[in-house]
Order: structure tokens, then C-alpha cells, then sequence
């Protein structure tokens, strides 16, 4: 069953003319559907080079957003309308432009990719995890409010010391939730395993951490190395994929707790309705608004 429903998506996208793209959190059999996986920063790179007249993106409504954003001409679809970021809805955009009007007047505002496009019409760059440091590093102000994150803030801050970096009390809440505690459990009962963490994590966490990085560079890193076992400290989807792509590797979770609900929401059939024409939600924005947002994500193109 599961194979007939691959092989008809495959069928309709072809007749169709829709491009899949998937998130990394996303289940493997999406993955297999899909034309292009990766990370935020990956994906948005993809969506702006894609030829097809239809999008459609299997994660959460800031990455299909951003998939509108740089390709405003074609048809993007979320595989499933409820798969939201409760970090990318921390903060208003009426309450940064307040900040940048009066506490942080002057300061150039990075905001994480995991945000809404009404929180972009008022940022200067954006960044993913992956991307952050570079961008950071690249740009030519020193003082920067770093929205949403405050740990992936702090990263970035102790790797870029000539900047001066305000951070907001934001986060994911899947990674901040992760303890030391979880962390050092994890290394003692996998004495032999490498700690490969996301940078969203709290710093008491990364700084245990044998590498810290993005999801793919987690990836890259577990795919790359010598080294036979893993303690994996993101979302938990990723240990099923390192698995198949390394079966002479063992990969171990850093925490149980570690699954984004939000990434596992959208399934196999979320897919097949949508490129079947009942199911999903079209994303539209208005022309103002791809304007105002769409600058601060070209701006992390170029200088990431």
C-alpha cells in the first residue's frame, strides 16, 4: 500500500508539475517522494532556482512561506495547514519594531529563518543554523539584535567576538528543553559514542557536545567521520535516516523528548492529497508584503 501511494504521487507530480521538498525531520517514506531534502537554509536555496510551477513543501508554514517568498510567480502548497514553529511565533512584528525604535535604535536585526513573514518585513538578514555564523561573521555592522533564539544567538556570539549581539528570551522549545543532566546520562551509558548537537540546544548542552551544528552538518559530520558511534542531540527523526544511510554506524538518542510534533504532523497521505488537489493549503501573501520580507532572506543568500 505504502508503494502504491509513492508511485501515484510520483505519477501526479510529474503530470502535475510540482516539485516536492522536504525537511529533514520529515519520515523517510516522504523523503523517498521528495526532489530535494535538507535543512531550512538548504531548502530555501532549492526554492529559488526551481523551474517547476508548483511547490510543495513538506515541514512547517515558515519554510513553505519562504518558499513563496523567493519564487512569488508560482503555486506553493504546506502539506499540512496545522504544521506550525512555536518558535517562529515567539514575537510580534509590532514588538520588534518597538524595540528597534527605541532600546536597540541603530542595531541591525538578524532573525532566524524560523520566523513569520510579517516578523521579516522588519529585519535586515536573515540566517539558518547552518548559515548563522558565516552571515554574522560577513556582515559590516558590530551591534545586532538576534532574533528569535537566545541559545543559536549565543552560539553565534561566542564564535563572532567582534560583534556586539543582543539577544531576546527566545528559542525552540524542543532543543532549550534538553538538560545537562540528559546529556551527561546519554555520554555515560554511550561512553565510546560522539555528542553531535544542534546549536538551538542551551549552551550548558553544547558545551558538552564533541560537535555542534546544523542538522545537516550533524549529518555530514555522523556520514564523514571514523568514528563508529553517535549520541545524536536533535530531533529524533534523524537518527532513522542516519541509520539507513550508515548501517555500519550506531546512533543513539540524546533524549527521548527530543521529537518536533509540528515536523511529524504531515504524512505520506498529506502529500498525496495535496498534489491530488484536496488536501493542503495554497500559501498567499500579498505583493507588499513579499517586498517588505523577501530582502532579508536574498540578503542571506548572498552573504551565506
Amino acid at each position: 500500500m505504502l508503494y502504491d501511494i509513492q508511485k501515484e504521487i510520483l505519477r501526479l507530480k510529474k503530470e502535475k508539475d510540482f516539485c516536492i521538498l522536504a525537511h529533514s525531520y520529515q519520515s523517510e517514506d516522504i523523503l523517498d517522494i521528495a526532489d530535494f531534502t535538507g535543512d531550512s537554509y538548504a531548502l530555501s536555496v532549492k526554492a529559488k532556482g526551481i523551474s517547476n510551477q508548483n511547490i510543495l513543501m513538506c515541514g512547517v508554514r515558515f519554510m513553505a512561506e519562504t518558499a513563496k517568498l523567493l519564487s512569488p510567480e508560482k503555486n506553493v502548497y504546506l502539506a499540512n495547514p496545522d504544521a506550525g514553529c512555536p518558535m517562529a511565533e515567539q514575537f510580534s512584528k509590532e514588538y520588534i519594531q518597538k524595540l528597534i525604535n527605541d532600546e536597540y535604535k541603530g542595531y541591525a536585526v538578524v532573525a532566524y529563518i524560523n520566523t513569520t513573514t510579517a516578523l521579516k518585513t522588519v529585519c535586515d538578514v536573515c540566517v539558518t543554523s547552518s548559515s548563522a555564523v558565516k552571515i554574522v561573521k560577513n556582515m559590516p555592522e558590530k551591534n545586532i539584535l538576534f532574533i528569535p533564539d537566545c541559545n543559536l544567538g549565543a552560539y553565534v556570539a561566542e564564535n563572532c567576538p567582534e560583534k556586539n549581539i543582543k539577544l531576546l528570551n527566545g528559542g525552540c522549545p524542543v532543543h532549550a528543553a534538553i538538560t545537562k543532566e540528559e546529556a551527561l546520562a546519554s555520554k555515560a551509558k554511550h561512553p565510546d559514542a560522539l555528542l553531535l548537537v544542534h546549536p538551538e540546544c542551551r549552551k550548558e548542552v553544547t558545551d558538552l557536545a564533541d560537535f555542534a551544528g546544523s542538522t545537516a552538518d550533524i549529518m555530514n559530520f555522523a556520514m564523514s567521520s571514523d568514528a563508529k558511534e553517535f549520541i545524536i542531540g536533535t530531533e529524533n527523526s534523524i537518527i532513522q535516516h542516519l541509520q539507513i544511510m550508515c548501517p555500519d554506524k550506531k546512533f543513539f538518542v540524546m533524549s527521548k523528548n527530543l521529537i518536533c510534533n509540528d515536523m511529524k504532523l504531515t504524512t505520506i497521505t498529506d502529500v498525496y492529497n495535496t498534489i491530488a488537489g484536496f488536501g493542503g493549503e495554497e500559501i498567499i501573501l500579498d505583493d507588499e508584503t513579499i517586498t517588505k520580507a523577501v530582502g532579508c532572506i536574498n540578503k542571506m543568500i548572498e552573504l551565506g
